[in-house]
């Protein structure tokens, strides 16, 4: 649609510009009430989804709180660290006697002092240099590592090197490029060449098939310059460690294995040193069951702070959204403050936190129905709230003391009043009820206010469709004031117009007149 002529004022000697834009200025009210209420829309919709942010790491931590493993968490010690460190996982209490026969090894095979590597002026020198070697010679050998083909046969890796061309360094980049299960290394301080392999236990392997050099008969390059303890022929291999455990009928129980860190009997093991006469110890980890339910009451606690925080925040009706020509005339400072309070007490008294609120603290105030332990609510285990209910909202206090005590009498009762699984929910676990409560809440938060992982083109929740029945409605209200805005310009243009042919025709009446007066 092509935009209508626009004549400034030089005929009627009025600002058409400023006039129109005062006009249009009274006529953009509309718009800027729909740009408010959007602006309050989106404020809302984040508040809600920080609070969704929240739920969600709530409920990871209730997860957390509703698994029996939280509850049967167990502590190890060893009488001799030095040789030997343990954790428990999930093994039973009691006393276990280890020896320690053997640590699990790999190959190794490093050399003596060799030649240095480098030359005066820095540079890495060729292997012929390096090791005094006629020109021309050619360096092979063929070595076996941990591989094997799908006959189980070891693979055979063959190596040539030009040693008037290449280094030391070349010969490492070869050997570790095969990836054999076998690393090469060169210690280039103290002037030593390694073969180490990658893991340990008796499945690791070296073996030197042939080593020769090209201009010197009976000499090999491994054995007699890298000075490794190695001839064609030799095999080595890992050993794997071996653990023996005695039990309490004095039955003794040897293990080999691969590593020195392993799990085994529901411990995990690290040993450092043979040694013989270990004790574990496996006990109830107090401490860390106390930290599981502190953390994830902890976790209650922010939740609910916040929104008891949003229920309660100041509104100041005052101080609605800035339009565009506000912000303008403001500093960035002054917007800040300003829109600090605009946004204010959006959710004060909302229905919807205020249902969440709710249900989370008559959860956590319930009873479980059908235990067989006195310990069937939180206060039994030294879980309160505060005696200023009001004022706290339901926030949760625990008195270690009486929950350690619980927890050092009846593990299995207190584990029970989290994790009870039942269908009838008064029957359930606190943490299996109160996860499907903020379960269900971030549910009915989603759909009123949608989630940062769904673009808003998708975005279906109710302060979604909101956004875009403004944005149309915006939309709309743009398209007739630019026609109105082209509506004037037309008048005011036609006024110009109409002045312009009054001066044309005021000015020929005078010539007119002139012409006459002359000729008498």
């Amino acid at each position: 649609m092509s935009q209508p002529l626009r004549i400034s004022g030089l005929a009627s000697g009025i600002d058409i510009d400023s006039m129109v834009q005062q006009l249009m200025q009274a006529a953009r009210a509309p718009v800027d009430k729909l740009k408010q209420q959007k602006q309050l829309l989106q404020w809302e919709q984040e508040d809600y989804r920080d609070i969704n942010k929240s739920l969600v790491s709530l409920r990871n931590s209730i997860f957390t709180a509703k698994l029996q493993s939280t509850y049967l968490a167990k502590k190890a010690t060893s009488s001799n660290e030095s040789a030997l460190t343990v954790t428990a996982t999930s093994a039973a209490e009691g006393i276990y006697q280890v020896d320690i026969t053997q640590l699990a090894t790999g190959v190794s095979v490093i050399s003596s002092n060799l030649p240095e590597e480098t030359a005066s002026d820095g540079t890495t020198q060729s292997l012929a240099k390096q090791f005094n070697l006629p020109a021309g010679t050619t360096v092979t050998f063929e070595l076996q590592g941990t591989e094997k083909d799908s006959n189980g046969q070891y693979i055979t890796e063959s190596f040539t090197f030009n040693a008037d061309t290449q280094t030391i360094y070349d010969v490492i980049s070869a050997i570790n490029a095969r990836n054999m299960g076998i690393n090469a290394s060169y210690d280039s301080t103290n002037n030593l060449f390694s073969l180490t392999s990658t893991g340990t236990g008796s499945s690791q392997h070296l073996k030197l098939v042939s080593d020769s050099i090209s201009s010197v008969n009976g000499v090999a390059f491994l054995h007699d310059y890298l000075k490794l303890n190695l001839t064609t022929g030799s095999e080595l291999f890992g050993k794997d460690a071996q653990v023996v455990i005695h039990d309490s009928s004095n039955t003794s129980v040897t293990y080999n294995m691969p590593s020195n860190s392993f799990s085994l009997l529901g411990l995990s093991f690290n040993l450092k040193a043979p040694a013989t006469g270990i004790t574990i110890s496996v006990t109830k980890d107090i401490d860390t069951v106390v930290n599981n339910i502190k953390n994830f009451v902890n976790a209650y606690n922010d939740v609910l702070d916040k929104i008891n925080a949003k229920l309660s925040e100041k509104r100041y009706y005052d101080y609605p959204p800035l339009t565009d020509d506000q912000k303008k005339a403001m500093s960035a400072d002054d917007i800040k403050l300003w829109e600090e309070k605009a946004r204010s007490g959006l959710l004060k008294n909302d229905f919807v936190l205020d249902d969440i609120a709710a249900n989370m603290r008559s959860t956590m105030a319930s009873i479980v129905s059908g235990l067989t332990t006195k310990y069937n609510n939180l206060s039994a285990i030294g879980i309160t709230t505060s005696s200023d209910y009001m004022s706290e909202g339901g926030k949760l206090y625990i008195d270690e003391t009486k929950l350690r005590q619980a927890i050092e009498t009846d593990m299995s009762g207190v584990m029970d009043l989290f994790t009870k699984t039942a269908d009838a929910t008064d029957q359930k676990g606190l943490a299996q009820r109160l996860y499907d409560v903020v379960n269900n809440a971030i549910q009915t938060i989603s759909s009123r206010a949608g989630s940062d992982a769904v673009s808003n083109l998708a975005d279906q929740s109710y302060i979604g469709q909101r956004l875009k029945e403004i944005d149309a409605n915006i939309s709309d209200w743009e398209d007739r004031l630019n026609q109105l805005e082209d509506r004037y310009y037309s008048q005011f243009t036609a006024m110009e117009q109409a002045i312009n042919q009054m001066n044309a025709q005021s000015l020929w009446l005078s010539q007119q007149l002139g012409i006459g007066q002359s000729s008498r």
